[in-house]
């Protein structure tokens, strides 16, 4: 009997092409969605936070590393990465928008993978429940929060390591873990969480937690992310101005902030409806029973869950992940923003995930109950709801007046937004009197708002009238005294008072004052030359000073123009004069005042 030549197997379709194809439709949904806001501009913070002139050499790198305060906060590795796209892409603001949007994407596929490595359903759900969630289009669409989606790909990738590790034990891939956790906090230290999202998600498949095989190994995580996060807390408070009266809050009170807080952020989870830029600042009030409520009900829920735990221990793992990522974020720590609101969407970026994945993966267990034509049509439609109200959130990051005008219109009480207005209107010719009202405005809601104080100060000098100069002079040292150490405003005081007759030794004062505050204000160098240049026998003073503040920023114009200025009236500097005012015709070749020195040079 002749023998049965074996049959070939048909060539199946690779089993890695339904990943492929939606990874893909990930990243490009994603990127649709936050279309609108790839051209926006530069919004409130972001100036401090792309890289400063002053800081784009390589010695400013260094100083990212070692000289607190020369940042906007001590992340040095996310301003390390807003270094580095600088001399990619200069000024560009799409690079930055595109890198955040494929950064959030990137977390989306590692949200599919750890749930996968879970062997939870709906993980392809969940990534891009995620990926869509109009909840995260605050960090994505806004450039300085580039801290939450390049910490967020960096945490999620450490968090599936040491799952990984825990399974395996190998000792290279703890290290890879650990290695992307250091990194993650040094791009944001609100991860520092990490470890204890980890160990609930540990009790949760074992539902036990071994202190050798579970805790020991996270000690170390511990030891590092502990000190991170309290130096941190240290630098809010004396670099960034996170003290004062706003934050001088009872325990009771921060008990208050803490359970509204949670239930504010679980509701937008549910119901993204009406999310904003700003929302109002509330009033923790112990002597308010109804206040109560809120911590009560977090309690009650988390007495519950516990109960559950001996059937179901998704719900308690759950809520630990949930709110254990968001407890930096919960008023126990001050952190800046609080002095407007205690709620921001971008606090919960990687906290949401702790409400996404489990309702994601209930859905999916649901959706098996339903017929098979609406196994897919389900999500699909989830989907599609979260990306339209993330496609109608974006544009209201695609520019500052857009933003403010919309925060204000959700928020009308967000004195944060009136300044900010204020601000932008400044930049808008023939808007000069809509930015002063906007800040009188801010005044109005917040009288001992430092920012506006300044903000109306600078908005009467560029009046040009001589008789608000007093005035003007009055909102800089309400500034000062609202916000000591105010280098801006001592600054700016200082270009007042030198304006003032009989003043300008008190206008020197304060730009030394700025310059011991900031030693990197290239503005104020500016402002110190400006004075020796008007005062007798000190023009080789001014000189330094404009070199000084070229040495920082060596595109200033002003700087330029003036030392040139100063120049002239040394004795055989004309040469250096003239190299000056070509200078700033290279940088401005509209500046019709250089060309006119340069022609009376050429007279000469």
């Amino acid at each position: 009997m002749a023998k049965k030549r074996p049959v070939k197997a048909a060539n199946p379709r690779p089993t890695w092409l339904p990943d492929v194809a939606l990874a893909a439709l990930l990243f490009l949904s994603t990127l649709l969605i936050y279309a609108p806001a790839l051209e926006g501009g530069l919004l409130w913070d972001d100036t401090s936070h792309v890289t400063q002139p002053a800081m784009q050499s390589l010695h400013g790198l260094w100083r990212i590393w070692f000289d607190l305060g020369s940042t906007a906060q001590y992340y040095p590795l996310l301003h390390s990465a807003f270094w580095l796209e600088h001399r990619i892409w200069g000024d560009s603001v799409l690079g930055y928008h595109l890198l955040n949007v494929m950064l959030h994407a990137c977390s989306a596929l590692l949200v599919v993978a750890i749930v996968r490595y879970l062997s939870l359903p709906g993980a392809w759900l969940a990534g891009f429940a995620f990926a869509l969630h109009p909840v995260c289009v605050e960090a994505v669409a806004w450039i300085s929060e580039q801290k939450s989606t390049l910490s967020g790909v960096l945490c999620l990738a450490s968090a599936l390591g040491y799952l990984h590790f825990d399974r395996t034990r190998r000792r290279q891939t703890y290290l890879w873990a650990l290695g992307f956790f250091i990194l993650a906090l040094l791009s944001k230290t609100t991860t520092a969480m990490l470890p204890v999202a980890l160990l609930a998600i540990l009790w949760w498949k074992k539902g036990r937690i071994d202190r050798r095989e579970d805790v020991q190994p996270l000690v170390p995580w511990l030891v590092i992310a502990v000190p991170l996060g309290l130096f941190t807390a240290w630098v809010e408070k004396r670099y960034i101005g996170a003290q004062g009266a706003e934050f001088m809050l009872t325990f009771p009170q921060r008990i208050l902030i803490a359970g509204r807080a949670l239930w504010f952020y679980a509701s937008k989870l549910i119901w993204p409806w009406n999310l904003t830029f700003s929302y109002p600042r509330w009033m923790a009030d112990a002597a308010t029973w109804w206040q109560w409520l809120f911590p009560a009900g977090v309690i009650t829920v988390a007495a519950v869950f516990l109960l559950m735990a001996r059937t179901r221990r998704g719900p308690l793992a759950a809520f630990l992940i949930f709110s254990g990522m968001l407890f930096p974020a919960l008023g126990f720590l001050n952190v800046y923003p609080f002095r407007y609101s205690f709620v921001a969407d971008h606090f919960q970026y990687l906290a949401s995930l702790g409400i996404i994945v489990p309702l994601c993966v209930l859905a999916a267990i649901a959706v098996r109950r339903l017929t098979p034509a609406l196994h897919t049509i389900a999500p699909v439609a989830l989907i599609t709801v979260l990306g339209i109200l993330s496609w109608r959130q974006t544009p209201m990051y695609s520019d500052s007046e857009t933003l403010y005008r919309e925060t204000l219109a959700r928020n009308p009480d967000s004195f944060l937004a009136h300044n900010n207005l204020g601000f932008t209107l400044v930049t808008m010719p023939g808007h000069l009197p809509d930015a002063i009202a906007e800040y009188e405005e801010a005044l109005r809601i917040a009288p001992n708002y430092p920012e506006a104080h300044f903000n109306l100060g600078a908005a009467l000098i560029m009046s040009r009238d001589p008789s608000v100069v007093g005035q003007a002079i009055a909102e800089y040292q309400t500034a000062i005294r609202l916000r000591p150490g105010y280098a801006e405003a001592h600054n700016n005081l200082g270009n007042a008072l030198a304006r003032t007759p009989g003043r300008m030794d008190e206008a020197m004062a304060e730009f030394r004052t700025a310059l011991r505050i900031r030693p990197e204000m290239a503005a104020a160098h500016l402002g110190l030359g400006n004075a020796f240049a008007h005062t007798p026998g000190r023009i080789e003073d001014a000189v330094s000073e404009y070199q000084a503040a070229l040495r920082l920023d060596p595109d200033y114009v002003e700087a330029h123009f003036n030392l040139g200025n100063a120049l002239l009236e040394i004795p055989g500097r004309e040469a250096d004069a003239e190299a000056q005012y070509q200078t700033v015709l290279q940088l401005r070749p509209d500046l019709e005042p250089a060309r006119q020195m340069l022609d009376q040079l050429e007279h000469r």
